[in-house]
């Protein structure tokens, strides 16, 4: 626990100097941190809104994380933990409901000049932006301390209800020179709120399906050899694959992303239309050093472009019918590819 911390100094000699805990208005300055770099909490975050308006008030810094999930960070200040408490509870019931649409409009008020959310999230996290926002939430209290009483309740509700709740607490350090030292220590280790909040939901929650179910629910839909050879294909001509719920998608390097470029759909696929398949035609372009008409021709020919969301680029959706034109197709990818 926070209260047990301490602090030495490794001397040349080797021996040990302790350094000792000191008092400041430590609630001010971690505000003014957390507003410089959020990373004091920890590297996976991404701000995307600060006092963001709710119908239970304002929420100190709202942020994403790299799998799209918000996350919460409200501050004590002058208040009594249990109010605190109450209040990012009223909060994370506000948030569940938040859309795609509703999340990437906070952003872009936050975010500005800097971009949209898409661009900001890659450059960031070094991928896309997941498809689906705020399929979780996690509520984090910010307090120089924790008293028994707000332990107890957080721990409660992330152990026995499986809440992503939890708190971060500051100490502060200063040597006789002056030298100024913040330790961070969370209530509960985030791994362990995670695993709980994953046992509670896991009958809820979807999960990734494994290779060979995406390959199975091909086979169902009656295209399972042609699924099958796009797969090895498209393997061959990309820097990673990854499974998802019902789908595969195919990334690759373009700058400093790895941006989703191709994906195969066995589940919205069907025997007589053949594999469903989305392709971001301007990325493929970029990826491949190549014309997007050099790109198009070597597609099927019935192209449907999807809008799926603002915040995206748009992409183009098709089938393959027939193993002709699939051997076709990765025969012209793999020369352009080079």
């Amino acid at each position: 626990m926070s209260n047990g911390i301490k602090f030495w100094k490794v001397l040349p000699e080797n021996s040990l100097k302790e350094i000792t805990k000191a008092k400041i208005n430590l609630e001010s300055r971690i505000e003014g941190w957390l507003e410089e770099d959020i990373s004091v909490i920890s590297s996976d975050l991404l701000v995307i809104g600060r006092q963001v308006r709710t119908s239970f008030g304002a929420i100190d810094i709202l942020c994403i994380d790299r799998y799209g999930d918000i996350v919460i960070v409200e501050l004590k200040r002058d208040r009594t933990l249990k109010d605190v408490i109450i209040q990012i509870l009223n909060y994370g019931f506000w948030v569940k409901d938040l859309s795609n649409e509703r999340v990437a409009e906070i952003a872009k008020r936050h975010l500005g000049g800097s971009g949209p959310l898409e661009e900001v999230f890659r450059g960031r996290f070094g991928t896309d932006l997941p498809e689906v926002l705020n399929d979780g939430h996690e509520l984090l209290i910010v307090a120089p301390e924790i008293d028994s009483s707000s332990r107890r309740i957080i721990e409660y509700l992330s152990s026995y209800y499986g809440a992503r709740i939890n708190a971060v607490t500051f100490n502060y350090f200063r040597d006789q020179d002056s030298n100024e030292f913040l330790a961070r220590v969370f209530l509960i280790e985030p791994s362990k709120v995670e695993s709980r909040s994953q046992m509670r939901t896991s009958s809820k929650k979807k999960r990734r399906s494994s290779y060979e179910e995406l390959q199975e629910l091909a086979e169902r839909k009656g295209v399972g050899e042609l699924y099958r050879q796009l797969l090895e294909g498209l393997t061959d001509c990309f820097d990673e694959r990854s499974n998802e719920i019902t789908s595969v998608a195919f990334l690759g390097i373009i700058g400093e992303s790895r941006p989703t470029i191709f994906s195969l759909m066995p589940g919205e696929s069907d025997t007589k239309l053949g594999v469903r398949f989305y392709v971001y035609i301007d990325r493929l372009s970029e990826y491949l050093g190549a014309s997007k008409k050099a790109i198009t021709e070597i597609l099927p020919s019935k192209l449907e472009k999807y809008e799926h969301r603002r915040d995206l680029p748009p992409r183009s959706a098709g089938y393959f019918k027939d193993a002709n034109k699939v051997r076709r197709f990765l025969s012209d990818l793999h020369r352009l590819h080079g």
